[in-house]
Protein backbone atom coordinates (compact mmCIF):
# COMPACT_ATOMS: atom_id res chain seq x y z
CA UNK A 1 0.00 0.00 0.00
CA UNK A 2 2.67 2.16 1.13
CA UNK A 3 4.10 1.61 -2.29
CA UNK A 4 1.70 2.40 -4.26
CA UNK A 5 1.20 5.10 -2.69
CA UNK A 6 4.85 6.49 -3.21
CA UNK A 7 4.07 5.81 -7.03
CA UNK A 8 1.07 8.05 -7.03
CA UNK A 9 3.45 10.59 -5.33
CA UNK A 10 6.25 9.90 -7.62
CA UNK A 11 3.80 9.58 -11.16
CA UNK A 12 1.53 13.16 -9.99
CA UNK A 13 5.60 14.59 -9.34
CA UNK A 14 6.34 13.76 -13.16
CA UNK A 15 3.26 14.66 -14.39
CA UNK A 16 3.45 18.47 -12.99
CA UNK A 17 7.19 18.29 -13.88
CA UNK A 18 6.14 17.37 -17.59
CA UNK A 19 3.54 20.18 -18.03
CA UNK A 20 6.22 23.02 -16.61
CA UNK A 21 8.44 21.37 -19.16
CA UNK A 22 5.89 21.34 -21.56
CA UNK A 23 4.36 25.15 -20.66
CA UNK A 24 8.41 26.32 -20.90
CA UNK A 25 8.48 24.56 -24.22
CA UNK A 26 5.31 26.05 -25.70
CA UNK A 27 6.40 29.58 -24.30
CA UNK A 28 9.89 29.54 -26.08
CA UNK A 29 8.37 28.38 -29.37
CA UNK A 30 6.11 31.48 -28.99
CA UNK A 31 8.64 33.92 -28.00
CA UNK A 32 9.84 35.00 -31.59
CA UNK A 33 6.12 35.67 -32.52
CA UNK A 34 6.17 38.09 -29.51
CA UNK A 35 8.72 39.66 -30.30
CA UNK A 36 7.26 40.05 -33.63
CA UNK A 37 4.47 41.47 -32.74
CA UNK A 38 6.57 44.14 -30.94
CA UNK A 39 8.27 44.47 -33.82
CA UNK A 40 5.32 45.21 -36.15
CA UNK A 41 3.68 47.63 -33.21
CA UNK A 42 6.95 49.87 -33.50
CA UNK A 43 6.55 49.60 -37.69
CA UNK A 44 3.40 51.73 -36.19
CA UNK A 45 0.79 48.89 -37.21
CA UNK A 46 -1.22 49.01 -33.82
CA UNK A 47 -3.27 46.65 -32.67
CA UNK A 48 -7.02 47.32 -33.30
CA UNK A 49 -10.00 46.73 -31.12
CA UNK A 50 -13.40 45.25 -32.11
CA UNK A 51 -15.83 46.98 -34.64
CA UNK A 52 -18.60 48.19 -32.66
CA UNK A 53 -19.15 51.61 -31.61
CA UNK A 54 -19.64 51.46 -27.75
CA UNK A 55 -18.47 53.79 -25.52
CA UNK A 56 -15.45 51.62 -23.94
CA UNK A 57 -14.50 50.67 -27.66
CA UNK A 58 -11.20 52.72 -29.42
CA UNK A 59 -10.77 51.24 -32.77
CA UNK A 60 -7.44 51.77 -34.39
CA UNK A 61 -5.81 52.73 -31.44
CA UNK A 62 -2.90 51.13 -29.81
CA UNK A 63 -3.35 49.20 -26.66
CA UNK A 64 -0.43 50.26 -24.49
CA UNK A 65 -2.35 53.50 -24.54
CA UNK A 66 -6.09 52.06 -24.50
CA UNK A 67 -6.66 53.56 -20.97
CA UNK A 68 -5.43 56.64 -21.65
CA UNK A 69 -7.73 57.09 -24.53
CA UNK A 70 -10.76 55.82 -22.58
CA UNK A 71 -10.40 58.69 -20.44
CA UNK A 72 -10.27 61.18 -22.97
CA UNK A 73 -13.47 58.99 -24.97
CA UNK A 74 -15.56 59.66 -21.67
CA UNK A 75 -14.60 63.34 -21.91
CA UNK A 76 -15.32 63.93 -25.23
CA UNK A 77 -18.43 61.87 -24.38
CA UNK A 78 -20.09 64.84 -23.44
CA UNK A 79 -19.95 66.60 -26.14
CA UNK A 80 -23.78 65.57 -27.63
CA UNK A 81 -26.54 67.70 -29.79
CA UNK A 82 -27.76 69.54 -26.79
CA UNK A 83 -24.34 70.38 -24.97
CA UNK A 84 -22.25 71.26 -28.17
CA UNK A 85 -24.51 71.15 -30.81
CA UNK A 86 -24.82 75.13 -31.06
CA UNK A 87 -21.05 75.81 -30.82
CA UNK A 88 -19.96 73.62 -33.37
CA UNK A 89 -22.41 74.74 -36.19
CA UNK A 90 -21.05 77.93 -35.52
CA UNK A 91 -17.96 77.06 -35.78
CA UNK A 92 -19.01 76.05 -39.42
CA UNK A 93 -21.58 79.31 -39.84
CA UNK A 94 -19.84 80.15 -43.17
CA UNK A 95 -20.43 76.95 -44.84
CA UNK A 96 -23.66 77.20 -43.82
CA UNK A 97 -24.29 79.77 -45.64
CA UNK A 98 -22.45 78.79 -48.49
CA UNK A 99 -25.20 75.70 -48.47
CA UNK A 100 -27.95 78.34 -48.71
CA UNK A 101 -26.51 80.23 -51.66
CA UNK A 102 -26.31 76.87 -53.52
CA UNK A 103 -29.95 76.48 -52.98
CA UNK A 104 -30.77 79.70 -54.04
CA UNK A 105 -28.36 79.06 -57.20
CA UNK A 106 -30.28 75.55 -58.24
CA UNK A 107 -33.30 77.04 -57.84
CA UNK A 108 -32.09 79.63 -60.28
CA UNK A 109 -30.81 77.44 -62.88
CA UNK A 110 -34.16 75.01 -62.60
CA UNK A 111 -36.30 78.44 -63.05
CA UNK A 112 -34.25 79.41 -66.43
CA UNK A 113 -34.71 77.88 -70.05
CA UNK A 114 -31.83 75.59 -71.64
CA UNK A 115 -30.49 76.05 -74.65
CA UNK A 116 -33.04 74.64 -77.62
CA UNK A 117 -30.68 72.75 -79.52
CA UNK A 118 -31.24 72.17 -83.30
CA UNK A 119 -33.24 68.93 -84.14
CA UNK A 120 -33.54 68.55 -87.57
CA UNK A 121 -36.30 65.60 -89.02
CA UNK A 122 -33.16 63.36 -89.58
CA UNK A 123 -32.56 63.60 -85.85
CA UNK A 124 -36.12 62.16 -84.74
CA UNK A 125 -35.19 58.25 -85.38
CA UNK A 126 -33.58 58.20 -82.54
CA UNK A 127 -35.78 60.62 -80.55
CA UNK A 128 -38.99 58.96 -80.67
CA UNK A 129 -39.41 56.99 -77.61
CA UNK A 130 -42.84 56.66 -76.22
CA UNK A 131 -43.47 59.51 -73.30
CA UNK A 132 -43.32 57.39 -70.32
CA UNK A 133 -44.08 58.55 -66.30
CA UNK A 134 -40.93 58.29 -63.99
CA UNK A 135 -40.72 54.64 -62.42
CA UNK A 136 -38.60 56.45 -59.78
CA UNK A 137 -40.49 59.75 -58.78
CA UNK A 138 -38.65 62.93 -58.45
CA UNK A 139 -39.97 63.29 -54.51
CA UNK A 140 -38.19 59.61 -53.82
CA UNK A 141 -34.18 60.68 -54.78
CA UNK A 142 -34.35 63.59 -51.67
CA UNK A 143 -35.78 60.87 -49.66
CA UNK A 144 -33.68 58.05 -50.78
CA UNK A 145 -30.41 60.06 -51.08
CA UNK A 146 -30.77 62.56 -48.73
CA UNK A 147 -33.39 61.21 -45.74
CA UNK A 148 -31.96 57.72 -45.88
CA UNK A 149 -28.33 58.84 -45.05
CA UNK A 150 -29.20 61.61 -42.45
CA UNK A 151 -31.15 58.54 -40.49
CA UNK A 152 -27.92 55.99 -40.58
CA UNK A 153 -26.39 59.05 -39.27
CA UNK A 154 -28.93 59.52 -36.82
CA UNK A 155 -28.66 55.88 -35.63
CA UNK A 156 -24.57 56.12 -35.30
CA UNK A 157 -24.75 59.01 -33.42
CA UNK A 158 -27.41 57.38 -30.83
CA UNK A 159 -24.59 54.71 -30.31
CA UNK A 160 -21.56 57.19 -30.32
CA UNK A 161 -22.96 60.52 -28.69
CA UNK A 162 -20.32 62.13 -30.93
CA UNK A 163 -21.54 65.54 -31.95
CA UNK A 164 -18.80 66.13 -34.75
CA UNK A 165 -19.67 62.90 -36.82
CA UNK A 166 -23.13 63.75 -36.93
CA UNK A 167 -23.06 67.59 -38.12
CA UNK A 168 -20.05 66.94 -40.58
CA UNK A 169 -21.72 64.04 -42.16
CA UNK A 170 -25.19 66.20 -42.55
CA UNK A 171 -23.08 68.65 -43.47
CA UNK A 172 -20.85 66.92 -46.33
CA UNK A 173 -23.87 65.13 -47.78
CA UNK A 174 -25.92 68.23 -48.13
CA UNK A 175 -22.74 69.94 -49.83
CA UNK A 176 -22.51 66.60 -52.15
CA UNK A 177 -26.41 66.60 -53.11
CA UNK A 178 -26.42 70.68 -53.82
CA UNK A 179 -22.95 70.77 -55.42
CA UNK A 180 -23.94 67.89 -57.62
CA UNK A 181 -26.93 69.41 -58.31
CA UNK A 182 -25.66 72.70 -59.08
CA UNK A 183 -23.23 71.08 -61.41
CA UNK A 184 -26.03 68.88 -62.93
CA UNK A 185 -28.88 71.41 -63.80
CA UNK A 186 -25.62 73.95 -64.85
CA UNK A 187 -24.68 71.23 -67.19
CA UNK A 188 -28.59 70.82 -68.86
CA UNK A 189 -29.01 74.63 -69.15
CA UNK A 190 -25.92 74.98 -71.35
CA UNK A 191 -25.89 71.42 -73.44
CA UNK A 192 -29.55 71.43 -73.70
CA UNK A 193 -29.73 67.70 -75.36
CA UNK A 194 -32.86 66.28 -76.28
CA UNK A 195 -34.60 63.46 -74.61
CA UNK A 196 -35.10 59.97 -75.73
CA UNK A 197 -39.05 60.60 -75.68
CA UNK A 198 -38.43 64.60 -77.21
CA UNK A 199 -40.78 63.77 -80.43
CA UNK A 200 -44.13 63.30 -78.30
CA UNK A 201 -42.88 66.17 -76.44
CA UNK A 202 -42.60 68.53 -78.78
CA UNK A 203 -45.44 67.18 -81.23
CA UNK A 204 -48.33 65.78 -78.62
CA UNK A 205 -51.06 64.51 -81.77
CA UNK A 206 -47.82 62.76 -84.10
CA UNK A 207 -47.57 65.42 -86.42
CA UNK A 208 -44.42 66.95 -87.30
CA UNK A 209 -43.71 70.34 -88.35
CA UNK A 210 -40.14 72.07 -89.30
CA UNK A 211 -39.09 75.67 -90.71
CA UNK A 212 -37.55 76.26 -93.44
CA UNK A 213 -34.05 75.32 -91.86
CA UNK A 214 -35.36 72.10 -90.70
CA UNK A 215 -36.00 72.41 -87.13
CA UNK A 216 -38.67 71.58 -85.27
CA UNK A 217 -41.47 73.83 -84.53
CA UNK A 218 -42.82 72.64 -81.75
CA UNK A 219 -46.86 73.26 -80.55
CA UNK A 220 -46.64 71.09 -77.26
CA UNK A 221 -46.55 72.02 -73.92
CA UNK A 222 -44.02 74.53 -72.84
CA UNK A 223 -43.46 73.36 -69.26
CA UNK A 224 -42.91 69.96 -71.37
CA UNK A 225 -40.73 71.00 -74.15
CA UNK A 226 -38.47 72.56 -71.99
CA UNK A 227 -38.07 69.49 -69.71
CA UNK A 228 -37.41 67.70 -72.80
CA UNK A 229 -34.14 69.42 -73.47
CA UNK A 230 -32.59 68.63 -70.20
CA UNK A 231 -31.50 64.94 -70.74
CA UNK A 232 -27.65 65.47 -70.29
CA UNK A 233 -26.99 64.47 -67.56
CA UNK A 234 -29.50 62.48 -65.79
CA UNK A 235 -29.63 64.36 -62.87
CA UNK A 236 -31.94 61.58 -60.78
CA UNK A 237 -28.67 59.56 -61.39
CA UNK A 238 -26.46 62.29 -59.91
CA UNK A 239 -28.35 63.04 -56.94
CA UNK A 240 -28.66 59.47 -56.04
CA UNK A 241 -24.82 58.70 -56.53
CA UNK A 242 -24.03 61.84 -54.43
CA UNK A 243 -25.94 60.81 -51.50
CA UNK A 244 -25.93 57.18 -51.35
CA UNK A 245 -22.00 57.21 -52.70
CA UNK A 246 -21.64 59.86 -49.30
CA UNK A 247 -23.03 57.31 -47.59
CA UNK A 248 -20.97 54.27 -49.20
CA UNK A 249 -18.03 56.11 -48.58
CA UNK A 250 -18.99 56.73 -44.46
CA UNK A 251 -20.16 53.15 -43.95
CA UNK A 252 -16.57 52.30 -45.40
CA UNK A 253 -15.11 54.13 -42.78
CA UNK A 254 -17.19 53.03 -39.65
CA UNK A 255 -16.88 49.59 -40.78
CA UNK A 256 -13.75 49.72 -41.38
CA UNK A 257 -14.47 48.05 -44.60
CA UNK A 258 -10.08 48.00 -45.47
CA UNK A 259 -8.90 46.94 -42.25
CA UNK A 260 -7.32 44.05 -44.19
CA UNK A 261 -8.90 41.17 -42.14
CA UNK A 262 -11.09 40.07 -45.37
CA UNK A 263 -14.20 40.38 -43.78
CA UNK A 264 -16.04 40.42 -47.37
CA UNK A 265 -19.64 41.17 -45.60
CA UNK A 266 -18.26 44.79 -45.37
CA UNK A 267 -18.23 45.29 -48.98
CA UNK A 268 -21.72 43.28 -49.25
CA UNK A 269 -23.25 46.25 -46.68
CA UNK A 270 -21.28 49.19 -48.96
CA UNK A 271 -22.09 48.16 -52.21
CA UNK A 272 -25.52 48.20 -51.02
CA UNK A 273 -26.27 51.94 -51.51
CA UNK A 274 -24.18 52.33 -54.96
CA UNK A 275 -26.50 49.44 -55.96
CA UNK A 276 -29.73 51.11 -55.42
CA UNK A 277 -27.90 54.39 -57.00
CA UNK A 278 -27.19 52.26 -60.19
CA UNK A 279 -30.96 50.67 -60.22
CA UNK A 280 -32.31 54.43 -60.01
CA UNK A 281 -29.57 55.23 -63.08
CA UNK A 282 -31.45 52.10 -65.15
CA UNK A 283 -34.90 53.32 -64.94
CA UNK A 284 -34.18 56.32 -66.49
CA UNK A 285 -33.03 54.64 -69.58
CA UNK A 286 -36.07 52.39 -69.16
CA UNK A 287 -38.31 55.37 -69.28
CA UNK A 288 -36.35 56.72 -71.80
CA UNK A 289 -36.19 59.79 -70.21
CA UNK A 290 -32.37 59.63 -70.75
CA UNK A 291 -29.78 58.29 -72.75
CA UNK A 292 -27.29 55.46 -71.30
CA UNK A 293 -24.38 58.14 -71.90
CA UNK A 294 -26.78 60.68 -69.91
CA UNK A 295 -26.83 57.84 -66.86
CA UNK A 296 -23.32 57.19 -66.90
CA UNK A 297 -21.95 61.27 -66.83
CA UNK A 298 -24.51 61.59 -63.83
CA UNK A 299 -23.22 59.00 -62.18
CA UNK A 300 -19.98 59.70 -62.48
CA UNK A 301 -20.11 63.41 -61.11
CA UNK A 302 -22.35 62.46 -57.93
CA UNK A 303 -19.91 59.92 -57.00
CA UNK A 304 -17.16 62.47 -57.75
CA UNK A 305 -18.20 65.07 -55.75
CA UNK A 306 -19.57 62.75 -52.83
CA UNK A 307 -15.77 61.39 -52.47
CA UNK A 308 -14.48 65.16 -52.49
CA UNK A 309 -17.14 66.43 -50.01
CA UNK A 310 -16.39 63.17 -47.69
CA UNK A 311 -12.54 63.69 -47.62
CA UNK A 312 -13.18 67.30 -46.46
CA UNK A 313 -14.93 65.90 -43.02
CA UNK A 314 -13.36 62.37 -42.91
CA UNK A 315 -10.32 60.52 -43.94
CA UNK A 316 -10.08 58.30 -46.26
CA UNK A 317 -11.76 54.77 -45.88
CA UNK A 318 -8.84 53.00 -46.14
CA UNK A 319 -6.81 54.96 -43.17
CA UNK A 320 -6.52 53.97 -39.96
CA UNK A 321 -8.29 56.67 -38.25
CA UNK A 322 -11.04 56.44 -41.15
CA UNK A 323 -14.12 55.40 -38.79
CA UNK A 324 -14.14 58.72 -37.30
CA UNK A 325 -13.88 62.46 -38.66
CA UNK A 326 -10.93 65.02 -38.58
CA UNK A 327 -12.64 67.32 -36.32
CA UNK A 328 -13.05 64.55 -33.19
CA UNK A 329 -9.23 63.76 -33.50
CA UNK A 330 -8.41 66.99 -33.34
CA UNK A 331 -9.95 67.16 -30.64
CA UNK A 332 -8.82 64.10 -28.85
CA UNK A 333 -5.31 65.80 -29.29
CA UNK A 334 -6.71 69.17 -27.56
CA UNK A 335 -7.69 67.28 -24.99
CA UNK A 336 -4.41 65.35 -24.45
CA UNK A 337 -2.70 68.00 -24.62
CA UNK A 338 -4.65 70.32 -21.50
CA UNK A 339 -4.65 66.43 -19.87
CA UNK A 340 -0.65 66.47 -20.56
CA UNK A 341 0.27 69.75 -19.43
CA UNK A 342 -0.65 69.83 -15.69
CA UNK A 343 0.93 66.38 -15.00
CA UNK A 344 4.44 67.83 -16.43
CA UNK A 345 3.71 70.87 -14.43
CA UNK A 346 3.55 68.92 -11.17
CA UNK A 347 6.22 66.49 -12.37
CA UNK A 348 8.22 69.93 -12.47
CA UNK A 349 7.62 70.92 -9.12
CA UNK A 350 7.73 67.93 -7.90
CA UNK A 351 11.81 67.80 -9.00
CA UNK A 352 11.98 71.54 -7.71
CA UNK A 353 10.71 70.07 -4.36
CA UNK A 354 13.50 67.43 -4.25
CA UNK A 355 16.33 69.92 -4.94
CA UNK A 356 15.03 72.37 -2.19
CA UNK A 357 14.95 69.45 0.35
CA UNK A 358 17.89 67.82 -0.51
CA UNK A 359 19.92 71.98 -0.31
CA UNK A 360 18.48 72.05 3.04
CA UNK A 361 19.65 69.05 4.04
CA UNK A 362 23.30 69.57 2.76
CA UNK A 363 23.12 72.69 4.63
CA UNK A 364 22.41 71.12 8.18
CA UNK A 365 24.92 68.64 7.48
CA UNK A 366 27.55 71.88 6.89
CA UNK A 367 26.22 73.26 10.25
CA UNK A 368 26.73 70.21 11.93
CA UNK A 369 30.10 69.47 11.14
CA UNK A 370 30.89 73.04 11.77
CA UNK A 371 32.15 72.92 15.23
CA UNK A 372 35.21 70.76 14.50
CA UNK A 373 36.07 72.80 11.18
CA UNK A 374 34.99 70.09 8.69
CA UNK A 375 33.21 70.15 5.89
CA UNK A 376 31.42 67.28 3.93
CA UNK A 377 31.83 67.04 0.11
CA UNK A 378 31.72 63.92 -0.77
CA UNK A 379 31.56 62.27 -4.25
CA UNK A 380 27.79 61.23 -3.82
CA UNK A 381 26.61 65.00 -3.42
CA UNK A 382 22.17 64.56 -3.93
CA UNK A 383 21.98 68.10 -4.47
CA UNK A 384 24.24 68.16 -7.97
CA UNK A 385 22.69 64.92 -8.81
CA UNK A 386 19.53 66.80 -8.91
CA UNK A 387 20.40 69.67 -10.69
CA UNK A 388 21.92 67.45 -13.45
CA UNK A 389 18.94 65.37 -13.79
CA UNK A 390 16.71 68.37 -13.61
CA UNK A 391 18.43 69.80 -16.21
CA UNK A 392 18.71 66.94 -18.77
CA UNK A 393 15.36 66.46 -18.08
CA UNK A 394 14.61 69.86 -19.17
CA UNK A 395 16.88 69.87 -22.38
Amino acid sequence: MEGLVSFSISLNGFLCCFKLLLTMAWWNFLRPFSRFQDIWRSLGFSAMTGAHFSSVSFPLIDTKNEEEFRQMEAQLGAHTMRSHGYAVAKTHLHDWIILLLLVFIEIMLYLIYPFYRFVGKDMMSDLKYPLKSNTVPVWAVPMLAVVLPIVIFLVVYIRRRDIYDLHHAVLGLLFSILVTAVITDAIKDAVGRPRPDFFWRCFPDGKDVYDKLGDVICHGDESVIKEGHKSFPSGHTSWSFAGLGFLSLYLAGKLKAFDRKGHVAKLCIIFLPLLAASLVGISRVDDYWHHWTDVFAGGLIGLVVATFCYLQFFPPPYHHEGWGPYAYFRTLEETRGMTQAPNAQNGNQAQLAQLTEAQVENQEGQSHHGCMGLTLTGNGNPTSTLEDELESGRR
